[in-house]
């Protein structure tokens, strides 16, 4: 090669390293894309789904740091503070709001276009969410836990424990959507079982303590709890209330079991969480939530309390501990 070619290619190339280094920085650096995280409990509740859903995300390609940012916000169970910040992720227009609890609700009501993933614990076309589960025709789709039929097997596995079961409570918020499904699911299930069925409805902790009152009276040889956000974020003073009557309990969510309750059996969250990371990665390539057909769970798992069991006088038979995926040996976790 000769000098003066030389010469011009190394102009050349410092030409272009002038151009370059004029552009905006925001032209120069690399892409990056903005999610927003809204949940209506707390940090400390949420962090092992937020783990999760972090995970899916990067097993996708959108790493934290690097191509991605989450703005991940928490409302501390507080109504007000949950409509305050969803107002200010919409304002921000991320790619995607992923929203649980009370953040789903608050984060569709925002009169904006920015999409919703949900992990619904009810019925999210009970709920108003989307139109249906095949086309939801909206702003928002996601994951629904609701899974009416893992009812039976729930009060069957009840029975197991407490072979001398008649009687059963049932406790729920009537204001969760999909509720009346629950509830008639689980009426024919506790049917089949000839199993006499008392339905206590709470809206409030101060309902709640009520509605635990009449319970006490009634003397259940069992109860069930829907997994609405009252009875999860009351799950351990009911823990206390039903070991304390000797009342064997059962639910759909691992989280029962870990604060003192007999049994749970349901979907495995965490799983469903690191799935969540696939609409994400949908809409950020471009795809419309109103496209993509809303989950129901694939993963499920029993977990069992043996230390809540054994303080009641209860012994929990061979075939469940074989079963369960998890085994707790104190009365709370």
């Amino acid at each position: 090669m000769t000098v003066s070619v030389q010469r011009r290619r190394l102009l050349a190339l410092g030409g272009a390293m002038a151009s370059f280094a004029s552009l905006p920085s925001a032209v120069r650096a690399a892409p990056e894309d903005r999610l927003a995280f809204l949940s209506g409990g707390t940090q400390a509740d949420t962090a092992p789904f937020f783990d999760a859903l972090m995970q899916g995300l990067e097993e996708l390609g959108h790493r934290a740091g690097a191509n991605l940012v989450m703005d991940a916000r928490y409302a501390n169970y507080s109504g007000e503070q949950v409509a305050k910040l969803a107002a200010e992720i919409a304002a921000a227009k991320p790619a995607a709001i992923i929203a649980s609890g009370s953040g789903i609700s608050a984060a569709y009501a925002v009169p904006s276009d920015v999409p919703v993933i949900f992990m619904h614990s009810g019925n999210p076309v009970d709920a108003g969410f989307v139109e249906s589960f095949a086309r939801p025709g909206g702003k928002a789709t996601g994951i629904s836990l609701l899974a009416l039929d893992l009812m039976g097997k729930r009060l069957e596995l009840l029975k197991q424990v407490q072979p001398k079961m008649r009687r059963l409570a049932f406790l729920a918020s009537p204001e969760h959507p999909g509720q009346q499904r629950e509830l008639a699911a689980a009426r024919a299930a506790a049917q089949a079982l000839q199993l006499e069925v008392r339905y206590h409805e709470a809206r409030t902790p101060a309902e709640l303590q009520e509605a635990l009152g009449r319970v006490a009276i009634e003397r259940p040889e069992g109860a069930l709890l829907f997994s609405d956000a009252l009875m999860i974020g009351q799950r351990r003073s009911l823990a206390e209330f039903f070991l304390k009557h000797r009342i064997p309990s059962a639910a759909s969510w691992s989280a029962f079991p870990d604060a003192g309750h007999v049994l749970s059996y349901g979907p495995e969250r965490i799983a469903a969480w690191r799935r969540l990371a696939y609409f994400a990665d949908r809409i950020l390539r471009g795809a419309k939530p109103a496209d993509l057909p809303v989950e129901l769970p694939t993963e499920f798992e029993l977990v069992v309390n043996r230390g809540s069991a054994t303080a009641m006088g209860l012994v929990l038979p061979q075939e469940i501990l074989s079963r369960a995926d998890r085994v707790i040996d104190a009365p709370r976790t």
